[in-house]
């Protein structure tokens, strides 16, 4: 590890002068506009989504002034070598020099890292650090690790980090850590409206990157500790847990940055079962994860089994891949594609021959999301969810946990005294025969969060639409009684499960009775 540690810069929060010379790059960073709105304007959408996707043809060619702009994308996001009088205009060259941003090679300046423009949630101007090749996390991600070990490669933004960014919430806490920091993004995003950050990774190569992201980006420092799952931090407590662990399930370890070590799911059983230990009442652990679909068992099964007690859960399923479409990622990922084809076969066989001692017949990904309760009937919910959502997520997530809280007190005497006020942008679609006097069934639909549909009968859809918080649930339903001739006394009866349906759901919101 000694041998690639050196291709990286260094900073030193505790030093006067290293700070003012991040402080200088950052200040030249932002007047020449190498944000993420400065790069899409230059660039174009087209050539934009394209860098996401690691291609570089179309930005290279978006990129043939002499802008400093331009010059900042040719090196640090497409590493090509700039004469150090153009670089001049753009950088404290002799700053970066020192640190180790950039490298010397004649009459020109090259980059030693890859620095990603990122913005965040509230419009703040950040960069994200990784290795040169490496910009784009994810299967795919790899394009050149230079000389640096592939299996200590640090990746950068990608669909699983914005995702966890997404979903994690966004309440005010005192302690949070970031399990498994790799390029800081999740430590970036807690360093917003948590007063005390820890990162924890098992590659000392990643905790400099994140260092480097937080100092870059101008965010408070983090706490670095180096080690595996929770070891790094003992019996310390947090209000929030975020992790993108290792989760690919692979027959052995080759890449720190996506393999975990374990067999099969248990890098993630493993963290989800030892979480509560690790969170303050009322804590949250929110994680990636994939879990193996097992000949014979519900998947549903497998996971609501790592949940630990006290906890409430929240675990949905986003995609399932079988075994072959899942190897064939991943192999792509690790660039085994592009050896001699007999060496492919040999690494595919092996994938599935892991899968098959198994009995893997797919592979599922998903978010879990924990709650330090302490209930002693949890809520805890598993399901399958692969439908169009709208990020951020986070107060969906905080919302959720909510309902599940007033679900749990109320029982149907006090659900049916309580006002209800029909969720924002939730429309109703009638469906049914063209020119029918009826509709066939009729369909509530989220137009925000997680954009959920469901099916309700007459009474449901009469209920949910004249929901206001005025008027408590019972009253209403007198009301639709009576319209429909129906027996007061019966309907109430029958609905309060509906109810909580539509509550549990997000269509209906617990209101007080002041409205």
């Amino acid at each position: 590890m000694d041998g690639v540690s050196t291709h990286l810069p260094t900073t030193d929060v505790r030093d006067a002068e290293s700070r003012a010379r991040t402080d200088r790059m950052r200040a030249a960073l932002l007047a020449a506009d190498f944000t993420a709105d400065g790069l899409l304007e230059l660039l174009g959408a087209p050539a934009y989504a394209a860098l996401a996707r690691s291609e570089t043809v179309p930005a290279l060619r978006a990129t043939r002034g002499e802008s400093p702009l331009e010059t900042l994308v040719r090196l640090f996001l497409l590493q090509r070598p700039e004469p150090r009088a153009r670089a001049e205009a753009a950088l404290p060259v002799a700053d970066c020099l020192a640190d180790g941003w950039l490298v010397q090679d004649g009459d020109e300046v090259r980059a030693q890292v890859d620095v990603r423009p990122y913005g965040g949630p509230e419009g703040q101007d950040w960069w994200v650090v990784s290795d040169l090749g490496c910009a784009v996390g994810g299967a795919g991600g790899i394009r050149g690790a230079g000389q640096v070990d592939r299996s200590a490669l640090v990746l950068g933004v990608g669909g699983a980090s914005t995702t966890l960014a997404g979903i994690t919430v966004p309440t005010p806490v005192g302690r949070a850590l970031d399990l498994g920091t790799g390029s800081g993004i999740q430590a970036l995003h807690a360093s917003r409206h948590a007063t005390h950050v820890t990162a924890t990774d098992l590659n000392p190569r990643a905790l400099r990157i994140a260092a480097l992201t937080l100092a870059l980006s101008g965010a408070a420092p983090a706490e670095l500790r180096e080690g595996s799952l929770f070891e790094p931090v003992g019996e310390e407590k947090y209000d929030l847990v975020v992790s993108n662990p290792p989760f690919v399930i692979s027959p052995g370890a080759r890449l720190t940055y996506r393999d975990g070590g374990m067999g099969g799911d248990d890098l993630c059983r493993t963290l989800v079962q030892q979480a509560a230990a690790h969170l303050n009442d009322g804590g949250y652990c929110q994680l990636l994860a994939n879990w193996q679909h097992v000949e014979g068992e519900e998947w549903t099964d497998r996971v609501r089994s790592w949940v630990p007690r006290g906890c409430d859960a929240w675990v949905v399923q986003r995609e399932v891949q079988d075994i072959t479409q899942y190897a064939e990622l991943w192999l792509r990922d690790g660039g085994d594609h592009r050896t001699s084809p007999e060496e492919y076969a040999a690494r595919y066989d092996a994938w599935l021959d892991e899968f098959e001692a198994r009995g893997t017949k797919a592979v599922g990904f998903g978010w879990i999301t924990l709650r330090k309760s302490g209930a002693d009937d949890p809520s805890v919910i598993v399901e399958e969810w692969p439908h169009p959502v709208e990020q951020p997520l986070g107060e969906t997530v905080v919302g959720h946990f909510a309902r599940q809280d007033y679900l749990r007190r109320t029982d149907d005497a006090a659900l049916l005294a309580g006002h209800f006020r029909l969720a924002g942008e939730v429309v109703q679609e009638q469906v049914g025969l063209p020119g029918a006097e009826d509709p066939e069934h009729v369909v509530l639909r989220q137009n925000r969060g997680m954009r959920r549909a469901t099916k309700v009968d007459t009474v449901g859809a009469g209920f949910a639409g004249v929901c206001d918080g005025s008027l408590p649930a019972g009253r209403i339903l007198d009301a639709i009684a009576q319209l429909m001739g129906e027996d007061p006394v019966l309907l109430r009866d029958r609905t309060p499960e509906a109810i909580r349906m539509l509550v549990e759901q997000g269509f209906l919101e617990p209101v007080g009775t002041d409205g």
